[in-house]
């Protein structure tokens, strides 16, 4: 593990457990942003840097009994939390510049906040390319404003991988079709789908 995994290991695993507390009003805007991707009856869901599983509820209530929805973080103590979540199929600590995965079984991968906190967001990029089906999505997802995260972690919005001027580069190179990039005050959310 890199420094900077170990910063980001140390920095959510000691938040992890008022972390739901202190963002109790996010869980309708993840509902709203996972309605905007459309039916996911069915569909094999990663949650990838799934945090508490604010979003696995959710996802679990999208993709219907034949779905299957997993989440994997890099903090045991965020997982610890996000136990707590009835239905999920599996949760796993895990890297998610190295997934657990086999290649081409997700339909669909939902990285919620998570991009900004890659040592290299190319390289988590092409590792949820090489678990997605052709033909599947990537939805990077933020119940802010992009530039309202970057400033309140003290990034330069500019600089921020979420931006469009990075991003669009950044998810062709990856092996993604960017598709849309929505940011607004209230959140983002950028999806492509896997070429």
């Amino acid at each position: 593990m890199t420094q900077d995994r170990a910063a980001v290991r140390a920095f959510f695993a000691e938040r992890a457990a008022g972390w739901n507390a202190k963002f109790a009003d996010d869980p309708p805007r993840y509902a709203a942003a996972i309605a905007e991707l459309g039916p996911l009856d069915g569909a094999f869901v990663l949650d990838a840097g799934c945090g508490t599983g604010r979003a696995l509820p959710l996802l679990r209530a999208a993709v219907g009994p034949t779905g299957r929805v997993v989440g994997v973080d890099l903090t045991p103590e965020m997982l610890a939390e996000a136990t707590a979540h009835p239905g999920v199929d599996a949760l796993a600590v895990a890297d998610c510049t190295r997934l657990p995965l086999p290649d081409a079984v997700a339909d669909l991968v939902l990285a919620a906040g998570l991009l900004p906190n890659l040592p290299d967001p190319a390289t988590g990029l092409r590792e949820f390319a090489r678990i997605t089906r052709p033909g599947g999505r990537l939805a990077l997802y933020l119940p802010l404003s992009r530039t309202a995260l970057a400033t309140r972690h003290g990034r330069d919005p500019a600089t921020d991988p979420q931006s469009e001027a990075l991003l669009r580069p950044l998810l062709t190179a990856s092996g993604w079709h960017p598709v849309s990039h929505h940011d607004t005050d209230d959140h983002f959310l950028a999806v492509a789908v896997r070429a």
